[in-house]
């Protein structure tokens, strides 16, 4: 894996003279340096502004370490020295690589056998939450009470990212009393049943403000596509506390269906006030002409309310009917106007855990054990094993002893047993043990293992079964891990994996970060945005399931999309209209009428077959002439890469290359400004970047930087495509050819995804890297090439599945050791 963190200069103006050096540069080594670098970049030169006379060849400095690895990796990529210098015969360069190579490897691996690849490790907000919800049976919300986790690498569970305060010990703790206060309470008894039906004719009345609710009409309750804020909202549906609840919508259907045979909508929960406008998405509605029941789950704050209503951008708003802020539907008849609505019959709301009743709780607080036996009997029993749980190996009677006795000194001031194995438990929530990962330098033990398998692919806590096994020595063993893995992959709480994961990996835990601009992209809406989402996890969860090569990454023959997805992908965006009512014909033997095209015809540019109407994100055939294949081109990759009004080659380049590609980018040089964008199209990027590129220091990152870029640029801020830049594709045109680092050609995106996969060896080195960076908690080191290119090898036997690449990261020595 090519590794690039300067220019190609840059890199080697890092570079001393031996003078300088604590441990003498091997003269070969020397020798290559001064015959092809130190001209441009000794004291006198400085090109660039760097001095190449100042490193130290002392490899166990970790920053000189570093920089010898850049410029290893240069003269190895053929990136140095720059193709317009005279280049080194290829008997000189490998002899350097070679010189260079052994040292590197040497150092890098003596320092892992001290120190470990991963340092020291906490839990993230969100591995804390569920490790906390598995811990104690619990489901409250934890992690938005934690500050925000600051990604390194790529990934909040790199080390080298995460700090752990006195502030955030003490946040820490006040997490630990709600979540141990949540768990207590329900176990002893404390639980609020609560269930609710609202009719259709209860959704329509709102006491105080503006009357902004839905319509009921002929016994069904309408939401209609309103311009207004908080249309939809219903008084009726607030419930009494916070809590996960089930709401059931019934008999919904669609009024005026579009295209697609469905009316999109939202499905949300907020104060429905103007004092508290923060609205909390629970659903997508896609509300087809047959009735149906919908139901969902999710989170409520309490005196929090529903709000239904349609939320796709291309439905025609209707006329409030009214003054003030207020909505009427007196004397009115919006169905038979034309606009597109949302029907239901009634809405049922109940309370539920998601994670188990009150006796689940108890069996994870207390086990089996009973608690009116007298203290002594059991204190140091519960303490211990809630203990093991908690620190996810066993606590030893040293290691517990400290809490036992807390516990003992509240059971002496007088009060109860619950209360004395709380104040325990809640020390114990705080202790490095439970917040951090205990890991020895070295190979991992079992104990070890399990918690990288569980907090991989389950984002939590090891279960019975792993702690089981690790207690009997066998996760070591190669069959055993594999089993495990499977295992795993296949229980539902894999669903955690494949969100956490393609969050950091993908930056889809990015979407909410910029909103497209309503000018250019007023169609764009709340159901696009999840419906972007959903597609690239529903994608990912396919590729890995079942196996499917490496090369889906950057192209496929099948894609996941909805109705409303497709539309935008169709570029059919524009505000839907009424029906026109049609005039009567004079001479029907004269006037003659186009024969109407059939309902699939709309669809043909991109998949081979109709949707099916109600069944949300599915899977569906491309037409072979689409680029709109692979993980690339999906919709919440194109918005995580733009800011809402541009795009930026250099900004998904760099995406797609560290991501993808496997390649990394350094930032750019001290004092090179940023290319900004011609918002109007006047001009293309691609215009622009050419003077910059014109920059010795700026070029050679950015012929790794910018292909890809050039490629993706047919697509729009929101991922629709385009030929044009500028509001209605009227700008400059968008050219996306390109040149490959390794100098293919390519004339658009398709031919771009030809090259690429048949590139599966490089996506599959690039995807290893990330899934091992996000697992350990470390990016793979100069060492562990070796490991990572056996990885590739075995993964290779099977087609380079990205299930198989995972397997084989598992079972790697670099998955296997701190």
């Amino acid at each position: 894996m090519p590794l690039r963190c300067l220019s190609p200069w840059a890199a080697l103006a890092i570079v001393a003279g031996p003078a300088a050096a604590a441990t003498p540069l091997p003269p070969p080594l020397a020798t290559f340096l001064d015959q092809h670098c130190i001209e441009c970049h000794d004291a006198d030169m400085k090109k660039g502004g760097l001095d190449l006379d100042a490193l130290k060849f002392d490899l166990t400095d970790a920053n000189a370490f570093k920089q010898w690895q850049h410029v290893f990796g240069r003269v190895r990529d053929g990136e140095m020295p720059p193709a317009k210098k005279e280049q080194p015969a290829k008997a000189d360069a490998e002899a350097f690589l070679a010189g260079l190579q052994e040292p590197l490897l040497k150092a890098d691996a003596a320092d892992i056998a001290a120190n470990g690849r991963v340092r020291s490790r906490r839990l993230t907000r969100t591995e804390y939450e569920h490790t906390m919800h598995d811990l104690l049976g619990i489901d409250i919300p934890l992690k938005e009470l934690l500050p925000e986790d600051r990604a390194s690498h790529g990934f909040e569970t790199v080390a080298e990212g995460q700090q752990l305060s006195h502030h955030q010990l003490g946040r820490y703790l006040d997490v630990a009393d709600q979540a141990l206060d949540e768990a207590f309470d329900r176990a002893f008894g404390k639980e609020k049943p609560f269930q609710m039906h609202v009719t259709p004719e209860q959704q329509g009345m709102f006491t105080t403000g503006n009357f902004r609710g839905p319509n009921f009409r002929d016994g069904k309750c309408i939401a209609w596509p309103f311009g207004l804020q908080f249309v939809g909202r219903m008084k009726a549906t607030t419930v009494p506390d916070d809590g996960w609840y089930r709401i059931t919508l019934r008999g919904v259907h669609g009024i005026n269906p579009g295209k697609d045979g469905a009316v999109w909508g939202t499905l949300r929960s907020g104060t429905g006030q103007s004092s508290a406008p923060m609205l909390y998405m629970i659903g997508l509605i896609e509300a087809t002409a047959t009735p149906r029941d919908l139901v969902y789950e999710g989170w409520i704050q309490r005196h929090h309310l529903l709000e239904l209503k349609p939320n796709d951008g291309t439905l025609r708003r209707a006329p409030t009917g009214a003054k003030g802020g207020n909505v009427s539907y007196k004397g009115r008849d919006l169905a038979k106007e034309g606009f597109s609505g949302i029907a239901n019959t009634g809405i049922d709301i109940e309370r539920i855990h998601l994670n188990g009743d009150r006796a689940d709780v108890w069996r994870r607080l207390f086990g089996e054990t009973s608690l009116k036996k007298a203290p002594e009997e059991v204190l140091e029993k519960l303490v211990t094993r809630f203990a093991t749980r908690a620190f996810r190996r066993p606590a030893t009677p040293e290691q517990a002893a400290p809490y036992v006795e807390m516990a003992r000194k509240v059971i002496a001031d007088g009060k109860a047993l619950p209360d004395a194995l709380r104040t325990a438990y809640r020390a114990i929530l705080c202790s490095p043990r439970f917040l951090t990962f205990i890991e020895a330098p070295g190979e991992l033990d079992d104990h070890a293992i399990a918690s990288r398998l569980s907090y991989a692919f389950w984002v939590s806590m090891p279960d019975a079964q792993l702690s089981k096994l690790a207690a009997a020595g066998r996760l070591h063993e190669p069959a055993v891990l594999t089993q495990e893995m499977d295992r795993m992959l296949a229980d539902p709480k894999a669903k955690r994996f494949i969100n956490s994961f393609t969050d950091q990996w993908l930056k889809l835990n990015q979407i909410d970060f910029t909103n497209p601009d309503t000018r250019q992209f007023s169609t764009f809406d709340p159901v696009l945005q999840e419906s972007m989402l959903q597609e690239t996890r529903a994608y990912f969860t396919e590729v890995l399931q079942n196996n499917l090569g490496i090369t889906h990454l950057v192209d496929s023959d099948f894609a996941f999309l909805n109705g409303r997805l497709l539309r935008h992908y169709l570029g059919d965006n524009q505000t839907s209209k009424p029906a026109e009512k049609k005039k009567p014909k004079k001479d029907k033997d004269k006037e003659k009428t186009a024969p109407e095209p059939p309902p699939a015809a709309w669809i043909e540019k991109l998949i081979s077959a109709p949707l099916v109407p109600g069944e949300g994100v599915q899977k569906t055939k491309l037409q072979p002439s689409t680029s709109r294949g692979g993980l690339v081109t999906q919709g919440a990759v194109l918005k995580v890469t733009a800011d809402g009004t541009s795009t930026s080659p250099v900004v998904r380049g760099v995406f797609i290359n560290e991501r993808i590609l496997g390649e990394h980018i350094p930032p750019p040089p001290p004092g090179i400004p940023a290319i900004e964008p011609d918002i109007r199209g006047a001009t293309s990027i691609r215009d622009q970047l050419a003077k910059h590129r014109s920059n010795e220091s700026c070029a050679s990152c950015h012929n790794t930087i910018d292909p890809p870029g050039f490629a993706l640029e047919l697509f729009d801020p929101v991922g629709g495509w385009r030929t044009r830049y500028g509001k209605g594709d009227k700008g400059a045109k968008v050219d996306p050819s390109g040149l490959t680092p390794e100098g293919d050609a390519f004339a658009d995106l398709a031919a771009w995804q030809k090259l690429y996969t048949k590139r599966p060896e490089q996506l599959a080195r690039g995807f290893a890297s990330q899934f091992l960076t996000y697992a350990t908690g470390a990016p793979p080191r100069f060492s562990n090439e070796t490991a990572l290119g056996k990885i590739i090898a075995m993964s290779g036997k099977t087609g380079f599945g990205l299930r198989s690449i995972i397997r084989e990261a598992v079972l790697s020595p670099v998955f296997l050791a701190k």
